[in-house]
């Protein structure tokens, strides 16, 4: 299998397929100074800050030699300020990767203002269409390539086995590892051609979890036959088609390694992602400031332990300080010198990472001229031969259709819509007043806060009272008051008006509080009650009159005209 990167952003090999100096070194090689050390341990380290500019720390730990930063929501203004931020870490050190969670769907960073204008990978894969999958991934790539991005956190290869998974779901192109390895090649080379590395991730697979592991440690119980015949397919597949990273999750695996989470554990991530799949990029921390990686032990140590096991980038997370950096810097020394922890694998980390680095760079510098080179190989799987026919055309043609009624058509598609829902829909399109009911939930912190459902394209409260288009598109149909099912207590049906009502939320058998008012709705109005759930529904669709397999604001709007009507 090849490490080989021939996509788009740069045909180059990885450092330890190319370059000498990236192995490790040999005994006889002589030890790096403390400085030295310090700098290279920095390399590796990506935390995250809160503001729209760089603090003053940043700026500092950056000339410093700080490896890379990553950008969330409350980093993002306006893509001209993203802009202008990203332009001061590169001034800061030009050769700094800057990595921002952008997944073109639920999970967005440069739109969580107004949602992801993309439709998400649930919906990707439900369209089973190479050629657009691979026209949205190079969307999103000319986007962050536009405000000096160099990484996103995406494609999510989970293959999303289990339905009650609280943070995966709608991420997932799917339940089906073959449906998953074909679109997470055409996602990686679509976003790679546009300048911007991919990341595969959560390595070796977070599908099959009932759990959060920014919550809690979730266990992967499953043996080791179905771990790479499920659970890898789609990593190997993305290895083969040339990502340059690949991110691990904060995971149990038991059939693979009892006592360290996939973070954390080497036969995991030297035994599997390098030997078995053969990769040869940067291997890419989750968050280490998650209750999966830290919980019992502090960040520092997971960063020691992060880095013995193989990784080469280290996520801290969100909002770090300065004394966080020092602290996690001075841990890792301390664990060089008592022998914890090689100085030959910080040389080794920081060797991909500075590689990754001057990849991106370069793609900074010209991306629209890395797109030249699109869709030209890459691995040898059949899910990395069957990408786009032609990459041009997807691009144009996706660039004609975005935004339009006939994206929106084609997202509504793959709506699962009753029989029931049908009819009542039926029955809003034609102006009856109706009733909206939101489902409460409180969002994970993988996703975030962003707007979604059907009504947060008008940017209005439900009732329509602002001036934007949508509102008045809503008022025109008399949208009556809307009330709330709150994440836990009991919902007074009493103050639902006459006529449809429907009920609108994300992964709704997942909440008793939901399952239980809708219940007591259905009880009361009948056929009436229309339930829209807007994340991954239950296999029986029991709660999902209507499942729209994804929140993001063009999946918002096509249900929007699901409702009330095209817009004209």
């Amino acid at each position: 299998m090849s490490g080989v990167v021939t996509s788009g952003i740069g045909v180059a090999s990885s450092p330890s397929a190319s370059s000498p100096s990236a192995s490790s070194p040999s005994p006889s090689s002589p030890s790096p100074s403390a400085a030295e050390l310090s700098r290279q341990i920095l390399s590796t380290l990506m935390p995250g800050f809160v503001g729209t500019t760089a603090p003053a720390w940043v700026e500092a730990r950056l000339e410093q030699g700080l490896g890379a930063v990553c950008l969330f929501g409350p980093n993002v203004a306006s893509r001209a300020q993203l802009a202008e931020l990203t332009a001061s870490l590169a001034r800061a050190n030009p050769q700094v990767v800057i990595a921002i969670d952008e997944e073109g769907g639920d999970v967005t960073r440069v739109h969580h203002l107004e949602g992801s204008p993309y439709p998400g990978n649930a919906i990707l894969g439900r369209l089973d269409d190479l050629d657009y999958t691979f026209a949205v991934a190079h969307r999103v790539g000319e986007e962050l390539a536009e405000t000096g991005c160099t990484l996103t956190f995406a494609p999510d290869v989970d293959v999303n086995s289990n339905p009650l998974n609280p943070v995966i779901g709608v991420r997932s192109f799917g339940a089906d590892e073959a449906l998953v390895a074909r679109h997470s090649v055409a996602w990686t080379r679509g976003v790679q051609a546009a300048g911007i590395a991919a990341c595969a991730k959560h390595f070796p697979g977070h599908g099959d979890t009932s759990s959060d592991s920014h919550l809690a440690l979730p266990v992967i119980d499953v043996d080791a036959a179905t771990l790479r015949s499920r659970e890898l397919e789609p990593f190997r597949a993305a290895v083969e088609a040339g990502t340059l990273t690949v991110m691990t999750s904060h995971i149990l695996v038991p059939a693979i390694d009892e006592a360290n989470p996939a973070t954390f554990s080497a036969p995991i991530l030297e035994g599997i992602l390098r030997a078995e799949l053969g990769f040869t990029g940067v291997i890419v921390s989750d968050a280490l400031d998650m209750v999966g990686a830290s919980g019992e032990i502090g960040i520092p140590e997971a960063a020691v332990r992060a880095l013995g096991a193989g990784c080469d980038l280290l996520c801290i997370g969100t909002d770090n300080s300065d004394a966080e950096i020092g602290e996690i810097l001075e841990h890792v020394l301390r664990a060089v010198e008592e022998g914890r922890l090689s100085a030959e694998r910080v040389a080794e980390a920081s060797t991909r990472v500075a590689w990754l680095a001057e990849r991106t760079a370069e793609a900074r510098v010209s991306a629209a001229e890395a797109s030249d080179s699109a869709g030209s190989g890459g691995g040898r799987s059949d899910a990395a031969e069957s990408t786009v026919s032609s990459p041009e055309i997807a691009r144009d043609s996706s660039r004609a259709e975005l935004g339009t009624s006939g994206e929106r058509a084609r997202v509504r598609s793959v709506f699962d819509v009753n029989d029931r829902a049908d009819g009542v829909l039926a029955r809003t399109r034609r102006g009856e007043p109706f009733t909206v009911v939101t489902v409460e939930s409180v969002a994970n912190i993988a996703v975030g806060a962003s707007p979604w459902g059907p009504f947060a394209a008008a940017n209005v409260a439900i009732d329509g009272t602002a001036g934007s288009e949508g509102a008045q598109r809503l008022q025109r149909f008399s949208v009556a008051p809307s009330a709330t099912i709150p994440e836990q207590g009991s919902f007074d049906t009493s103050a639902i008006g006459a006529g449809p009502v429907l009920v609108v939320g994300k992964d709704i058998h997942r909440r008793a509080a939901a399952v239980a008012a809708i219940d007591a709705l259905r009880a009361e109005r009948g056929e009436d009650v229309v339930v829209i759930d807007m994340g991954w529904p239950d296999p029986t669709l029991s709660y999902a009159d209507v499942a729209t397999w994804g929140a993001s604001r063009l999946a918002g709007e096509a249900l929007l005209d699901l409702i009330v009507g095209e817009q004209t």
